[in-house]
């Protein structure tokens, strides 16, 4: 929560957050080197004398008289933390926990368009997929993600934290990242907590106005595909072209199941497949990306001391991505067998449309700030694959091509007040709401099949029969999600003493989700003629060919189309701040969650049939917390924690309906019959400050995971198909090691250039290790299998899905203390992980995402009195490739294998 108050309480000190590197930000006196910004008002934060512990003479050289910390809001916390007077600004030191932040400084240091790219910086942690963070390797359902200190929904089907790529860098003032747990966050806290801070109402005017453009080196003026779709593409928004057709809405209202035989499938088939919705199109030289934003701010004096304040940012980016990927599957346990073989093309165009407004209200020592977020993220679709099945025909050729349509969609509002009761009690209130959407209709998959054999006069041409993969196949999907997150939640805390600070809390959020999925195959009579099969899709499938040749529909998900999800969850906590000595700090608190989670079908046919594939966890949970703080030296102390902390299936994982991941190229599926993991977390951290903004830590940690939720592969039809089980337990431990340091430069030479240059190295590694525990009398519950065996699905000793042994980050740079000036190298480093478990005892299946090299330069420009910034990058300069496979011996199956790219970006921007 945002603060303006003139002190805050000793809760402060067990929840307020800092950068890893707050050296990205500036020296004494120097001018910000994270461009415009926004100018918050901020508020001198006394912290614990004993704590600092620090010698006058070392504080007076190593702190300057103020300067402005990063904007964090937390729940249980106070946001803008700035340190004054002859006491540190560096809070890592006084809070007990293990944090990390990213100040807009620190992000606008890595050049990353998204807080996910900006995150992946940070020490033991790791970005998978499209922008989900991983912490210690821990997956994302053990990781939470805030904004604000308030819940967030997913608009995706796979996870219930949101993807952190949709969330770009210009509308977040800072991330936080705490490592160990504190009761005053919600009990799911496996790997960590990252709270982003959206950005505050200013105290001076201002506007900025910026763009970019961006070359890859393989989409950019390359090859690629697409199709038309419709006129406002462009924009991430269709302009009615998706709607579902008259026929098919009329179907989906009336109750009525296909199977039954009274629904007229050839008048829904015949309105669903166009030249604008099929056709693919050769685009032999795709655009380039590029990006552009505004934001502004100003406030307004309402008399007295009140002040309103207000703030709004803008934001649009379209992107092209292209792909052309092996992807392979195996027909036998040691991989000497190719199951599918492809080759595929993949085209991407990503639309991501952004704003926030925020309103803020000061008033003497309290304040209110509303803030309102709204996220599109459109991504149009379009694969072309060709490669051969062996359970279809060794020799056959199958060609196979795809168009698709995702659009997600986040709306936030939040209000959060702050409120000075009296000299020793403050009271913080927020409540909010949040819309997720995902939306993907027509979903096409076509696939035609050439059979290459000299006694079929059709054998050298591609033909599609409609038979259900034997000879061609044609499939149409429709999905859609909603989700509504209500929250709320209040914290006092009351300073007793000049050493002791109690806090209490309570928590409330109430989230509910549907989901529904139609999944339609076309089918053609066996008389249907290879001639007539050799049509592109839209002939094909053309309402004539439909009529005369009596081409049906079949409803594959007649099972369970719809389903209700639903998570009601209440939480109070208490915690105290004690300081015993000058030396010995203690931060105890313990936190109750009840929950009642449910996810269950919803009957949308006339004919119901019963179900069982429901799920109702109601739990209750203790979940104490404690850590240990022992500042032995001025500059060193030695932190210890404990705590317990759960992780609850995520409502996709429990759902048991189909879905289709594009960027994976798999199939998924819940299991209705998962439970509850629980966490025991210990840690102990070592901290040796030896100069302002310079410092280096070592910590070890160690977590027992029961009921570790893990995805396992199994095959369905021929193909991949992924769930999810509860294993029976897991243990990761690990240490992990940062150091940044600066080296003053002005002595190289005495030209102008070098007086005021410093070089900035800032190096982090993690080794983490993880082993599933298995014995052989351990079963495993999943929903329609015979597999009740434990080692069915988990081998012993295997790692913890996401988990990389090694991740490094390494950031070298120059920059000018007295101008905007940064020229910095990022290297990044993460080892092998599984991604899935293998299927029918074949190896797990892993991702080896290794070196990256990225380059990024910042300059300041002055041109007329308007104040510019200049940004370039290089990203992925070592052209490193995606890798994910299997192995065996000798044997190496891809799953996915396809250059990555190198890309090379300029833009600029301007304050006015």
């Amino acid at each position: 929560m945002s603060n303006t108050l003139a002190a805050t309480t000793m809760l402060l000190l067990s929840t307020a957050l800092v950068a890893p590197a707050a050296a990205l930000a500036q020296d004494a006196g120097a001018p910000s080197q994270a461009g415009p910004s926004v100018p918050d008002s901020t508020t001198s934060v006394p912290t614990n004398d004993a704590a600092e512990g620090a010698a006058p003479e070392q504080q007076a050289t190593e702190t300057p008289a103020e300067e402005q910390a990063p904007d964090v809001s937390i729940p249980g916390g106070d946001a803008e933390i700035v340190v004054v007077g002859t006491r540190s600004r560096d809070i890592t030191r006084v809070t007990p926990q293990v944090v990390s932040v990213l100040s807009a400084a620190d992000i606008a240091r890595t050049g990353e368009g998204d807080i996910a790219g900006a995150l992946s910086r940070v020490t033991g942690l790791s970005v998978v997929g499209n922008g989900f963070v991983y912490v210690r390797g821990l997956g994302d359902r053990y990781s939470l993600a805030l904004l604000n200190g308030s819940p967030l929904p997913s608009p995706e089907p796979l996870r219930r934290v949101v993807p952190l790529d949709l969330f770009p860098t210009s509308v977040i003032a800072s991330s936080l990242v705490q490592k160990s747990y504190s009761v005053n966050f919600p009990g799911e806290f496996g790997g960590g907590v990252i709270n982003l801070t959206t950005r505050s109402v200013p105290t001076e005017s201002f506007l900025t106005i910026g763009g970019a453009v961006e070359a890859d080196s393989e989409a950019t003026n390359q090859l690629g595909y697409t199709y038309y779709g419709s006129k406002s593409d462009w924009t991430g928004f269709d302009n009615g072209t998706r709607d579902i057709p008259p026929a098919l809405a009329s179907f989906l209202n009336s109750g009525e199941r296909i199977s039954e035989g009274g629904v007229d499938t050839q008048a829904i088939a015949s309105e669903l497949i166009t030249s604008r919705n099929s056709i693919l199109q050769r685009n032999k030289h795709l655009p380039a990306n590029f990006s552009a934003q505004i934001s502004g701010g100003t406030s307004f004096d309402l008399g007295g001391d009140a002040r309103l304040g207000v703030i709004a940012t803008a934001g649009y980016k379209n992107d092209w991505r292209t792909r052309d990927t092996i992807q392979q599957t195996a027909a036998n346990v040691d991989l000497s067998q190719k199951e599918l073989d492809f080759q595929r093309v993949i085209t991407d165009n990503r639309i991501v449309v952004n704003g926030l407004l925020g309103v803020g209200l000061e008033f003497g020592d309290n304040a209110i700030r509303w803030t309102n977020l709204y996220i599109r993220d459109t991504l149009k679709q379009a694969r072309l694959g060709v490669g051969s099945r062996q359970t279809t025909s060794p020799i056959a050729t199958l060609q196979q091509q795809d168009t698709a349509w995702f659009e997600r969609q986040l709306i936030d509002t939040q209000v959060v007040g702050e409120f000075k009761l009296s000299p020793a009690i403050d009271l913080d209130v927020r409540a909010g709401y949040a819309n997720s959407q995902r939306e993907a209709p027509f979903e096409i998959s076509y696939e035609y099949f050439r059979s290459n054999r000299a006694d079929d006069p059709y054998g050298q041409y591609f033909i599609n029969r409609l038979n259900n993969g034997q000879q061609g196949n044609a499939e149409i999907s429709f999905s859609d999600l909603n989700e509504n997150l209500y929250s709320a939640g209040a914290d006092l805390s009351y300073k007793a003493t000049q050493g002791l600070t109690l806090s209490a809390g309570y928590a409330f959020s109430d989230t509910a989700r549907r989901t529904e999925r139609r999944d339609f195959l076309f089918i053609a009579p066996g008389t249907f003629p290879s001639g007539v099969a050799m049509f592109r899709p839209d002939y094909l499938l053309q309402p004539s060919v439909i009529d005369f040749y009596d081409i049906g529909l079949v409803d594959t998900n007649e099972g369970n189309p719809v389903f209700d999800a639903k998570l009601r969850n209440h939480a109070v906590y208490g915690q105290i701040q004690a300081q015993f000595s000058d030396e010995l700090s203690l931060n105890y608190g313990i936190r109750w969650e009840k929950a009642d989670q449910t996810v269950d079908p919803v009957q949308v046919f006339n004919t119901p049939t019963a179900s069982l594939a429901g799920t109702s966890l109601k739990r209750d949970y203790f979940l104490p917390a404690a850590t240990l703080t022992w500042q032995f030296r001025p500059d060193m102390q030695i932190r210890v924690s404990g705590s317990k902390t759960i992780a609850r299936p995520q409502f996709r994982e429990l759902i048991y309906q189909l879905y289709f991941d594009p960027d994976t190229n798999r199939e998924f599926r819940g299991n209705p019959l998962l439970v509850d993991s629980q966490l025991y977390n210990a840690e102990a951290r070592y901290e040796y400050y030896f100069a302002r903004d310079q410092r280096f830590s070592l910590s070890g940690f160690y977590k027992r995971i029961d009921n570790p939720i893990e995805t396992f592969a199994s095959f369905s039809d021929n193909s991949v198909l992924s769930s999810f089980a509860n294993a029976p337990q897991a243990t990761l431990y690990g240490a992990e090691v940062e150091s940044q340091k600066y080296f003053d430069l002005s002595g190289l030479s005495d030209g102008a250039f070098w007086q005021s240059r410093r070089a900035v190295l800032i190096a982090n590694y993690t080794y983490s290790k993880s082993k599933v525990k298995v014995n052989e009398d351990d079963t495993v519950a999943v929903f329609a299998s015979s597999a009740t065996k434990a080692t069915d699905l988990f081998r012993d000793g295997t790692p913890l899905t996401g988990q990389s042994d090694h991740l490094v980050n390494l950031q070298f740079g120059l920059e000018d203390t007295d101008r905007l000036s940064q020229q910095t190298l990022l290297l990044t480093y993460a080892s092998k992980r599984v991604t899935n478990r293998g299927a029918a005892l074949q190896p797990d299946i892993i991702e080896y995402p290794g070196l990256r090299l990225d380059f990024v330069a910042r300059q300041g420009i002055n041109i007329g009195g308007v104040e510019l910034e200049a940004k370039f990058e290089v990203r992925n300069i070592t052209g490193t490739k995606y890798k994910e496979y299997q192995q065996s011996g000798e044997n190496r199956i891809y799953y996915n294998l396809y250059k990555i790219g190198t890309t090379a970006s300029f833009g600029v921007s301007a304050t006015f």
